[in-house]
C-alpha cells in the first residue's frame, strides 16, 4: 500500500533523518544522470521522487512528478509553478515514449500492482530512455525499520529486482547502494552520515539501505513479412555452361 503523502512531505523536509537520506540518494542520481546531460529532455518521477527532481527543474525542458492516487499529490516544487501530478498505477497522463529519464523512488515496492507500474514506466519511456528504480534493499537496516518510508512495502535484493525487470522487458545497465549508515536520528549518526556513505562507495561489498538500479528500455526490431532468408552462398551449378548466342533476325 502507497504511503501517505503529508507522511512522506513531512519525513523529507521536516526532519534531519529525512533530509539526511534525500541529499544521499539525490547525489548518486546527480552523479548516475548529471544534470548539465538533462538539456532538452523530459525528466519524470513516479511515487515520491520529486525530492530528487529538484536539480532537473533548471537543466531539462520538463520535469513531471506523477504521485499514485493512493498516496496522493502535493503541489511542488514550493514557490514555483506546480509539476505534479494525480495518477493511477496503471495509467499515466504522458504519451507514450514521451519521457527521456525517469525514476521511481517509493512508488514501485508500495504498490499493489508493481507489474502494472513497470508496465506504464515501459510505456512511457521513449527510444534510448534510462529509468532508475530506488527501492528498500532487502538486507539493509532501512527496511528493518518503520520509522522511515523504507520500511514500508516490499524490499528487495538485486537478484530479484533485476529478475522483475527483465520479465518487463527492461535491461538492467548499472547498480548500487546508498545510505549506509543506521536509520538513526541520533546527533552521532546524522553528523557523521557523509562519511559512513564514503566509505560505503569505497567497500561495494557492503549493503546500503536502499538499492538503486538503472535500466534501459529493451526495443525489438520489427520483423519484416515474406521471404526474408539471405542467400549468401548461391549455388554455382551452371558455371561454365556457355550462354546460348543470340539467333538473328531475318
Amino acid at each position: 500500500m502507497h504511503l501517505d503523502v503529508l507522511d512522506l512531505r513531512n519525513f523529507y523536509y521536516r526532519t534531519q533523518l529525512g533530509r539526511v537520506a534525500q541529499r544521499a540518494v539525490r547525489d548518486q542520481v546527480v552523479r548516475l544522470w548529471p544534470t548539465a546531460q538533462s538539456q532538452g529532455m523530459t525528466v519524470a518521477g513516479f511515487g515520491f521522487a520529486v525530492p530528487l527532481l529538484r536539480p532537473y527543474l533548471e537543466p531539462a525542458r520538463r520535469v513531471i512528478g506523477l504521485m499514485p492516487g493512493p498516496q496522493g499529490v502535493m503541489p511542488w516544487p514550493a514557490g514555483m509553478a506546480n509539476v505534479s501530478v494525480l495518477c493511477e498505477d496503471h495509467v499515466w497522463p504522458l504519451a507514450t515514449g514521451f519521457v527521456d529519464r525517469l525514476m521511481l523512488m517509493h512508488g514501485l515496492e508500495t504498490s499493489d500492482d508493481p507489474g502494472a507500474v513497470l508496465d506504464e514506466a515501459y510505456r512511457v519511456l521513449g527510444p534510448g530512455g534510462r529509468v532508475l528504480f530506488i527501492v528498500p534493499h532487502r538486507t539493509g537496516l532501512w527496511s528493518r525499520r518503520d520509522g522511515t518510508p523504507f520500511g514500508f512495502g516490499r524490499p528487495y535484493s538485486l537478484a530479484q529486482l533485476e529478475a522483475q525487470l527483465k520479465r518487463h522487458d527492461f535491461t538492467p545497465e548499472r547498480n548500487l547502494s546508498v545510505l549506509f549508515g543506521p536509520p538513526s536520528a541520533t546527533r552521532f549518526w546524522l553528523r557523521t552520515a557523509d562519511f559512513w556513505e564514503r566509505v560505503g562507495r569505497a567497500a561495494p561489498w557492503l549493503a546500503g539501505g536502499v538499492l538503486m538500479v538503472e535500466a534501459s528500455k529493451q526495443v525489438y526490431a520489427p520483423t519484416r513479412g515474406g521471404l526474408g532468408a539471405v542467400v549468401r552462398k548461391p549455388l554455382k551449378v551452371l558455371e561454365g555452361v556457355v550462354r546460348p548466342a543470340p539467333v538473328p533476325e531475318g
